[in-house]
């Protein structure tokens, strides 16, 4: 279960933190920073959802 929050954690705040360069943000703002967080979150909570029995 460990693993899967971790893997999660790690999709979820890339695919977030890439989200921003499709209206032509940088990598390196803000908006990148908060949608990583957001991410990041989401994908731990998806993560912990799918491995509870």
């Amino acid at each position: 279960m460990k693993q899967a929050v971790w893997i999660g954690m790690f999709v979820g705040s890339t695919i977030g933190s890439l989200v921003p360069n499709m209206w032509g943000a940088s990598v390196f703002s803000l908006s990148s920073l908060l949608f990583g967080a957001a991410g990041g979150i989401l994908g731990i909570y998806i993560a912990f959802k799918m491995t509870r029995p």
